[in-house]
């Protein structure tokens, strides 16, 4: 197949570009690196030295006899867009291209409408390119659990029926989120819904838990192949953060009281459900939405896991409680379906002691690149 992968410099875009390349696809890659850009703006690095990637392309070549192509360009330029995918004709598209922090959007009137103007335009042009010259793509959505916010109903899969007044329709989920991030996707989800609707695309939104974990198959092959990994307090997640706190010997740093419940899933699986996604296409005209996660945590849950895991590498791990920086409910009612990726295929990785001893020991044998201040958060959601 022909996979263009969006955002293929980032976190989960480059060890996609290589998995669907490791099995013989054909893979281009469109970045800009601005997350690299952003990363600078605040003061912040990935875990480890990331290589450029056009080092990593190099690598991944003379190692497996493989090729990965790219194209730098941003997918706010329509007619850079469109030159692209009309030359490539894409059978798939994985779209990672946004801008991914809840976070950094809220950190400024600035912040915010860059968030909000990045990711919704970038994917009306995806959006528009398709329709104009490969209709038939399987558009690939990488959406966020943080759409639905925290209701007190259950989440179901993108859709719910609804019954008023006698009479009962299906209508997309009602969307609550939590910040401008957020709202981006929320404005993407309804632009493309609409999009299938009327011009008969077929795209999957993949609404994806947090993501946690540091190596796959084909990063394990070589340090040039790694990915990024964040524990800072702007593009890092909570069990990241918490795993690379204790290795320090800091206490773990709960925001509020610990009760905020989410869905999470290892990176593997983030891979594992994409491919799932595009060998596996909706029908032409149906927006498709699948919950991306496979096991439920509060932030206290993974606190006492760490916990746990510092206790059986003969580490003592505190905690700490912090003022919490975000608007959000901290006690609340949080059961979300996610069951038609394991119809599909799906095999999670557990979130296993196994698991968090490899992350951990990982991460013990760099200590001495964490930078501590890093850790608190300082960007509230209130500031304006």
């Amino acid at each position: 197949m022909k996979i263009l992968i969006l955002g293929g410099d980032g976190y989960l875009g480059w060890p996609t570009a290589m998995h669907f390349s490791d099995r013989g696809d054909n893979v281009l890659i469109i970045d800009n690196f601005v997350k690299r850009r952003w990363e600078m703006e605040d003061g912040i690095e990935p875990f480890l030295p990331i290589s450029t990637l056009h080092n990593r392309v190099n690598k991944w070549e003379e190692l497996t006899g493989k090729k990965i192509n790219f194209e730098i360009g941003d997918l706010q330029n329509h007619r850079f867009v469109y030159n692209t995918i009309s030359n490539f004709l894409p059978d798939a598209i994985v779209h990672y291209g946004e801008q991914p922090s809840a976070p950094y959007s809220m950190q400024s009137r600035e912040t915010a409408v860059y968030t909000q103007v990045n990711n919704v335009v970038g994917t009306m042009n995806i959006m528009f390119a398709i329709q104009k010259f490969c209709p038939q793509t399987n558009l690939i959505k990488l959406g966020t659990m943080g759409e639905y916010g925290t209701p007190d109903i259950d989440i179901e899969e993108g859709w719910l029926t609804v019954n008023h007044n006698g009479r009962s329709d299906k209508v997309m989920y009602p969307k609550k989120p939590n910040s401008f991030y957020h709202l981006s996707k929320v404005h993407d989800s309804h632009n493309l819904e609409f999009a299938c609707r009327i011009w008969g695309l077929k795209v999957t939104d993949l609404n994806q838990g947090v993501v946690y974990g540091i190596n796959t198959k084909q990063t394990n092959l070589d340090p040039v192949l790694r990915t990024s990994f964040h524990y800072d307090d702007v593009f890092g997640t909570v069990l990241n953060r918490f795993l690379v706190q204790a290795a320090v010997n800091m206490p773990l740093s709960i925001y509020g009281k610990g009760g905020q419940t989410r869905g999470f899933l290892n990176i593997r699986d983030t891979i594992a459900c994409v491919e799932l996604a595009v060998d596996n296409p909706g029908e032409a005209g149906e927006f498709r939405v699948l919950n991306q996660f496979t096991e439920q945590f509060s932030v206290m849950d993974l606190a006492e896991k760490v916990q746990k895991t510092g206790q059986r590498n003969n580490m003592k791990v505190d905690i700490k409680y912090l003022e919490n920086p975000r608007i959000e409910s901290e006690d609340h009612y949080y059961n979300a379906k996610h069951k038609k990726l394991e119809e599909l295929g799906l095999k999670p990785n557990f979130l296993t002691d196994d698991l968090l001893d490899e992350m951990f020991v990982d991460i013990l044998k760099n200590v001495e690149r964490v930078n501590t201040k890093l850790f608190d958060p300082r960007i509230k959601w209130n500031q304006g």
